[in-house]
């Protein structure tokens, strides 16, 4: 079993439970947030990450967010939760099960608007609680569909984090792997580093060891040598954003691994949870891609390792076309050679 890494800790008077994920390997420690600027600063800086757990920070948070407005007139409470909703939003633009969840939120809140200020707020809380379980259950249900794709002695690469870590249980990516190991098969795992802040090296190595799984760390830029000289059988990655076309937006450097893949035919797999489709956007094209500091790139973790004033673009994502992702592995089931129809037939 993973760590848990987000969790909702007591009754209404609360608090969202988060691992520091900026800290780890190193320290493994948890943060107790109990005011909604505390989440939204959780999900700017990392401490909690991935779309799942980041749609469910954004739920929890919203609900903090509400706890304590003083008010009985529900037009009033409805307007001010507005507020909290927009606020929550702007913490990060890529990552859609941020802001599904809000929407979620939302018309909880609204279908609710006969009731009590008082009723409204509890049954906020339990619509974010939901939503958590709810992603358990998807995690474990990814793992099962996933493992099928893994044979006994596999070599697999994957990229950032999209573990337990990443979610409320066994993650996305990692899912299949875990519950190949639980199914008795042996696998190892190809762990790319994900510069600049070292997801994979930080995260996901920490949790394939901890869970006994042979695991061996590479650079991003030995992907190509590794499988060409190595046994890669697939690769696995998840997702933040997913078209209605079958484009994935996932950690920047999934495109790139995507085209090596396709190049020494090994099969692409993308997986991630029915929420993190976004049926509004018709192509990757129109997935907002975040940027963010120079700093992560010229001074990664303290130290500078880059000329003063140098030009830097640092995009956190990027966009694996459809056409280089073999199939798309969700709770609902597995989509070969992912498009439009495909989709839309699996997930209605």
């Amino acid at each position: 079993m993973p760590v848990s890494t987000i969790e909702w800790e007591g009754d209404f008077n609360g608090s969202v439970k988060i691992v520091d994920q900026t800290i780890l390997p190193g320290m493994l420690k948890y943060i107790s947030c109990t005011d909604v600027e505390t989440v939204w600063d959780a999900i700017k800086k990392l401490k909690v990450r991935g779309a799942p757990a980041i749609g469910i920070a954004a739920a929890m948070g919203t609900f903090i967010g509400i706890r304590n407005i003083e008010t009985d007139s529900v037009s009033e409470f409805l307007n001010k939760f507005e507020d909290v909703i927009s606020y929550i939003g702007s913490s990060r633009p890529t990552a859609v099960n941020l802001f599904n969840a809000l929407e979620r939120m939302k018309k909880t809140a609204n279908s609710n608007e006969n009731k009590s200020v008082k009723e409204i707020k509890s049954i906020l809380l339990e619509e974010a609680i939901k939503i958590c379980d709810e992603d358990k259950a998807s995690c474990r249900s990814i793992g099962t569909h996933g493992a099928a794709l893994i044979k006994d002695g596999m070599g697999i690469i994957t990229h950032c984090n999209a573990g337990g870590l990443a979610t409320a249980d066994f993650g996305t990516a990692l899912a299949p792997m875990f519950t190949a190991k639980e199914q008795g098969k042996k696998i190892h795992v190809f762990v790319d580093e994900t510069r600049p802040l070292l997801q994979g090296a930080r995260l996901t190595a920490w949790e394939l060891m901890n869970a006994e799984i042979d695991a061996t760390l590479i650079c991003d830029n030995m992907a190509a040598h590794v499988m060409k000289n190595k046994k890669v059988d697939c690769v696995i990655v998840g997702a933040d954003r997913i078209a209605s076309n079958g484009d994935a937006a996932n950690k920047i450097g999934t495109y790139g691994l995507s085209i090596l893949a396709k190049e020494h035919n090994i099969p692409f797999y993308v997986a991630a949870p029915v929420s993190t489709f976004d049926f509004n956007i018709q192509s990757g094209d129109e997935i907002p891609i975040e940027e963010r500091q120079p700093e992560e790139v010229t001074e990664g973790f303290g130290m500078r390792t880059a000329p003063q004033g140098v030009k830097v673009f640092n995009p956190a994502f990027d966009v694996t076309p459809a056409v280089n992702i073999a199939a798309i592995i969700t709770e609902h089931g597995i989509i070969e050679k992912p498009d439009r129809e495909k989709i839309k037939t699996l997930i209605d």
